[in-house]
This record gives C-alpha cells, structure tokens and sequence, in this order.
C-alpha cells in the first residue's frame, strides 16, 4: 500500500486471528481493520467506526478463525490492551457463498484504500499514533 510512512506494518491476517493477537500482544500504537460491515448503509458504501472496549462485549475466541470481536476482546485475558482501534468497511452486497467481491464493492476498494491512508496520515499528524500501525487488507 503506497502512501504510507515505512513504520505502518499491512497485514492481511485472512483468518489467523492468533496471529493477530499476538501481533497486538507485541503492542502497537494503533489498529486499523479493513472489513466487511453489517449494518444500514448501502452495499458498498466506506464506513469508518472506532472501536473501544466497551464495544467488544464478549467474543468466543477461535485460535483458528479471524472473528475481529472475539480476538480483540480476548486481549485482556491474553495480558494486552486495546490500542485505538478503527474498522474501515463497507456492507456487502450479498452474503451468498462465492468467491469474488461483488461490483459494486470492488468499486468501492479504492475509495476504502484511500480512507484507510488518510486516516493513518491524520493519527500521525495528531500523535495519536508516534510509530507502528497494524493493519489488516
């Protein structure tokens, strides 16, 4: 991903959540999730939430499955914490089983590309993040 300073570390964690814990166990200065959203927006329309700890509630973790809550409500059993931590995404526009992304949200990739590197820009310009940013593509 250009546009990005060389300390911002993009990882696609596909569905190795463990591998994502222990990444956030390492510690990081912030978390930003690339992802599928449920919710009311149209299909394929960028999202940007953040995601605190009072959002998680409880997840069943899965040492073998990417489900984003339960891995990051895990990390206080597992002796981390939350970093500040956004989702960027959008809705799907079907949920049927295929391989592919539908047309309408592979339109919506560069806008998703460019909301996730505007939003690093800006927590390094405000200090919310002075090194290291994990992300998930």
């Amino acid at each position: 991903m250009s546009g990005l300073p060389d300390d911002v570390r993009v990882v696609d964690y596909g569905i190795r959540g463990m591998h994502l814990a222990y990444d956030l166990l390492d510690g990081c200065a912030a978390l930003v999730l690339v992802d599928a959203l449920p919710g009311a927006a149209e299909p394929g329309e960028v999202i940007v939430l953040e995601v605190g700890p009072d959002d998680l509630g409880q997840g069943e973790f899965d040492a073998h499955g990417m489900e984003p809550v339960a891995v990051l409500a895990s990390l206080g059993s597992l002796g981390g914490t939350l970093p500040p931590t956004y989702v960027v995404g959008c809705r799907p526009e079907n949920l049927d089983d295929g391989i592919g992304l539908s047309t309408v949200v592979a339109d919506a990739v560069p806008v998703a590309v460019q909301t996730v590197t505007d939003l690093v820009h800006r927590l390094i310009a405000t200090r919310s993040i002075p090194t290291g940013l994990t992300g998930r593509s």
